[in-house]
């Protein structure tokens, strides 16, 4: 995806759009700002983060009017879905790129999970995925766009006590190359995999020890940041038009030798 050049009164207009789900805060957000420095409209997707969206684009606005939108929707309800796509073209006149982001995490073990959890993990990070591909295809498809997929490295290294979430994502992994594959070759899809990045909202999911584990076992020996995340999806929208089908992992080596 190239950045369009037109006469200053019309150069807003002609800017790739992208849509980020999940991007009120966190990774989302990152991504958001990382696409928005990079020349990209930018339609910031929330569910409950009202406040947060609608800061993320006002400051975004500051930057250059009119380059980014907030647009609410419950990723579970898959009516919601296609509405969400034709709201942001309606705002914006296009969307040429839509990042998965949007993800539930949390533990699911063996003898205590419930169809309510299998829901959630499944419909956040796969089955709204495939959904919102579909939705937004005719876009993508006429704008040669491109999708990016948040997986995990535990797609392929499952985590215990995860099982559920580490099936979706795995899930999500092979949607990815079956999406390029049926895309193509209008569209790319790819997937960035973060590794340790940034640790789950609730902390009760890792003890202190459990974490440092995890850093010692990481080649870099640290923590990796939001920011990481945001350039390797910066990467591939805008600068790997013969990338597809493919996954950066972004695990500061991790996954080298789990």
């Amino acid at each position: 995806m190239t950045i369009a050049m037109a006469h200053p009164a019309q150069a807003e207009n002609s800017l790739p759009v992208i849509l980020i789900t999940g991007a009120a805060r966190r990774v989302g957000a990152e991504i958001a700002r990382a696409l928005h420095a990079a020349g990209a409209r930018v339609a910031i997707h929330y569910h409950t983060a009202t406040n947060e969206a609608r800061a993320l684009a006002a400051s975004l606005n500051a930057e250059r009017s009119g380059s980014a939108a907030s647009f609410a929707a419950n990723l579970l309800e898959l009516d919601e879905l296609p509405d969400l796509i034709a709201n942001v073209v309606d705002h914006f006149g296009r969307l040429d790129g839509l990042v998965n982001n949007a993800s539930s995490f949390y533990s699911t073990k063996v003898g205590a999970t419930d169809a309510a959890a299998w829901d959630d993990l499944i419909g956040t990070n796969l089955k709204a995925p495939l959904f919102l591909a579909q939705a937004a295809a005719p876009q993508l498809k006429m704008h040669h766009g491109c999708m990016v997929n948040i997986t995990d490295v535990h797609a392929e290294r499952p985590l215990k006590g995860y099982a559920v979430y580490c099936a979706a994502k795995a899930g999500l992994l092979g949607l990815t190359r079956a999406l390029a594959v049926e895309l193509g070759p209008e569209v790319r899809v790819n997937a960035v995999a973060p590794g340790a990045v940034v640790w789950p909202e609730r902390m009760d999911d890792f003890s202190l020890a459990e974490r440092d584990a995890i850093i010692g076992h990481t080649l870099l020996k640290r923590v990796g940041s939001a920011v990481d995340i945001a350039r390797a999806v910066r990467f591939l929208v805008f600068d790997a038009p013969y990338v597809t089908g493919q996954t950066i992992t972004v695990d500061g080596g991790r996954s080298a030798h789990l």
